[in-house]
């Protein structure tokens, strides 16, 4: 769900670009910049929810809590944590995520760094 909402945002962007007599183009550089455009949706859509304090719509339809080694609610400190470890998770071609395959707890770079994890809704 989160995927889709992060797409949904990409849409008016290129939109407006395209409207503004921007050309969309299929060359190295430009597929660079567009993931770059992606991954700048996605980081302000993840820190949205970081200042709500809220979890993303993603994890409530999935029926996911995210909480800390203690079973409580992430602090903002935390949850700020989780951000910049997931940007370095995906920032080292996935390795962070990758890590929980052979993590003892199943747990990424981003649980590790934040002590925070998702966990099914009570």
């Amino acid at each position: 769900m989160d995927l889709g909402l992060v797409s949904g945002g990409l849409i008016p962007v290129f939109l407006f670009f395209r409207a503004a007599g921007g050309e969309l183009l299929l060359g190295k550089a430009e597929m660079a910049v567009y993931i770059a455009v992606a991954c700048l949706v996605a980081f302000f859509y993840k820190a949205l929810w970081l200042l709500a304090d809220r979890d993303s719509p993603g994890m409530v339809w999935t029926s996911l809590r995210l909480v800390n080694f203690d079973n409580q609610p992430p602090t903002r400190k935390q949850r700020v944590c989780r951000l910049a470890g997931a940007c370095l998770s995906f920032a080292s071609a996935g390795l962070g995520l990758i890590w929980a395959l052979a993590d003892q707890e199943k747990l990424t770079w981003h649980d590790h760094i934040s002590k925070t994890f998702p966990t099914p809704s009570r």
